[in-house]
């Protein structure tokens, strides 16, 4: 076979084995979300995925390595928002789309965000590798040009910067890993589009007024 017709037929297996890993990151983040790390099986995620068991173990070896391929796979999409800030973008575009994007996360995937809330709550025993000096060189990475920003007159002389994160990331992710009390506070099943836009408007206003910053 020559290189070429190699390529070709090997791009169906290679699409399958993404599709069923898919399949089963999914299955396996409503499995940990409403069982925990300890009362999930991989039996139950294959039923949730509508796969055998064997499928299970032919991507992910062990339950811990699927359990860590979830969280990662809610990493990656947090991260990569934030992956190719410079100091050259202007916080009045960047930080409402940051805001946004983690406000759609909570609303389309708060599993994700539930699953990962209570690995840090247990102490994020399988994120250990995750917080090491590669992540703390990443997230200063982010705080300096938030200092930069400050420094060219884009935005007002915040104390620490890092908290501004922080608060960011507590205010978005709260309408997932709270979501049974904002529903119940607001009277509903649940949040509907309408709440999470007056949500997105007020978190906007609020951070970007508090960080002197004119909405572009």
């Amino acid at each position: 076979m020559s290189d070429s017709n190699a390529a070709r037929s090997s791009k169906p297996a290679g699409r399958i084995r993404k599709q069923n890993q898919t399949l089963i990151i999914r299955a396996a983040e409503v499995e940990f979300a409403e069982k925990g790390f300890s009362g999930a099986s991989i039996q139950a995620i294959a039923s949730r995925a509508g796969l055998p068991k064997a499928n299970i173990h032919y991507y992910f070896k062990h339950k811990e390595g699927l359990y860590l391929a979830v969280l990662n796979h809610i990493i990656e999409k947090w991260d990569e928002t934030l992956d190719q800030l410079t100091p050259a973008d202007d916080p009045a575009v960047v930080l409402p789309a940051y805001i946004r994007r983690k406000l759609s996360f909570s609303r389309e995937d708060g599993l994700a965000s539930r699953i990962f809330a209570a690995e840090i709550i247990g102490g994020a025993q399988y994120l250990k590798n995750y917080f090491s000096d590669e992540y703390a060189a990443w997230f200063s990475g982010r705080v300096a040009v938030f200092r930069a920003w400050i420094e060219q007159g884009k935005m007002d002389s915040v104390l620490a910067p890092e908290h501004l994160l922080f608060m960011i990331w507590s205010t978005t992710q709260h309408y997932a890993d709270f979501a049974v009390q904002i529903a119940a506070a607001l009277d509903k099943a649940e949040p509907d589009e309408a709440d999470f836009k007056a949500a997105e408007q007020t978190l906007v206003h609020v951070i970007l007024k508090g960080c002197g910053i004119t909405p572009s």
